[in-house]
């Protein structure tokens, strides 16, 4: 119904930049939200940055000043820009969004996920 592709995670030093990239197509009538989340191994998924359709944005703690989320409405995309990267953000990165589809259903829908390394 609905599909995020994810792109730009990779392996990384410390202090160096990725930007993540996600790309929402299918029967969408209207994205209300989209984000990044994070999950570390053998632990729960956790947010890292939320934008909505408004243009308000939320970060975990942990990431503030280091990362931005931004959102392109044209093209259904949402990136996110990671900065002064730490061991600590070596993970798997999920997009998030909410969708408000061609059938009045409002739903949440993932990514596949896409790793991100870090190395000290």
């Amino acid at each position: 119904q609905v599909q995020l592709v994810e792109s730009g995670g990779g392996l990384v030093q410390a202090g160096g930049s990725l930007r993540l990239s996600c790309a929402a197509s299918g029967s969408i009538f209207s994205i209300n939200a989209m984000g990044w989340y994070r999950q570390f191994p053998g632990k729960q998924r956790e947010l890292v940055a939320t934008i909505t359709s408004g243009g308000s944005t939320n970060y975990a703690d942990s990431v503030k000043g280091r990362f931005t989320i931004s959102r392109d409405n044209a093209k259904n995309t949402v990136y996110l820009q990671m900065n002064s990267l730490k061991p600590e953000d070596t993970a798997v990165y999920y997009c998030n969004a909410v969708v408000t589809t061609r059938y009045g259903s409002i739903i949440n829908y993932w990514g596949q996920g896409t790793q991100v390394t870090v190395s000290s």
